[in-house]
């Protein structure tokens, strides 16, 4: 694995948990030597887990939008900053750099930029591995939500199955370096309609 892309928060949370989980991912993943790709900022736990591998010599490449550059504070020490013009062009470019997707505990930006690329891997338009760094259960409710999802009928169990979800960092890389995506012919059928 070349790269992974790291969603998380702008803030560092309310416990100091939440850092630690940000500053041992980033450790690991340059032990490893994967690169990361994230949203470019110098602040929350974006800024943690950049500082945590250029500390130790990891490849960090940021993609920021314009709009966001004095919002999130760029990071002007990664070893790439790249300025795009809009959010959807953030997000493509980050997928196109990375080889799978890690989720940190965050807000509203992370769970978009996490489901967004989930679907794109529902979809088949990806086969890289997607995994939740669960921190003392930060995501439990919305794997519950998931989960409920699945028993509903509006999330295939195979496609539910494809998320890599672990509470700690050696696991979760682990299972991502070893992820193979499943082969789904088709996601929906006429029957389904």
């Amino acid at each position: 694995m070349k790269r992974l892309c790291v969603f998380c928060g702008s803030n560092v949370g309310a416990r100091q948990v939440y850092r630690d989980a940000a500053l041992a991912l980033g450790k690991e993943m340059a032990r490893r030597e994967i690169g990361l790709v994230y949203g470019a900022g110098n602040v929350g736990l974006m800024g943690v887990i950049a500082n945590a591998m250029l500390e130790v010599g990891g490849d960090v490449i940021g993609v920021i939008p314009e709009h966001l550059v004095v919002k999130e504070v760029e990071h002007r020490g990664l070893t790439e900053l790249r300025v795009v013009k809009t959010m959807h062009e953030r997000k493509a470019l980050m997928a196109d750099l990375a080889s799978g997707f890690i989720a940190l505990p965050g807000g509203f930006g992370t769970y978009d930029e996490f489901c967004e690329i989930v679907t794109w891997a529902q979809l088949g338009l990806h086969q890289k591995p997607c995994g939740m760094l669960n921190v003392a259960g930060f995501f439990d409710a919305m794997l519950a939500m998931f989960d409920h999802a699945t028993q509903e009928g509006f999330i295939r169990p195979d496609h539910r199955a494809m998320l890599r979800v672990a509470s700690d960092t050696h696991a979760l890389l682990d299972e991502m370096e070893t992820y193979r995506a499943p082969v789904v012919e088709k996601w929906i059928t006429r029957s389904d309609v």
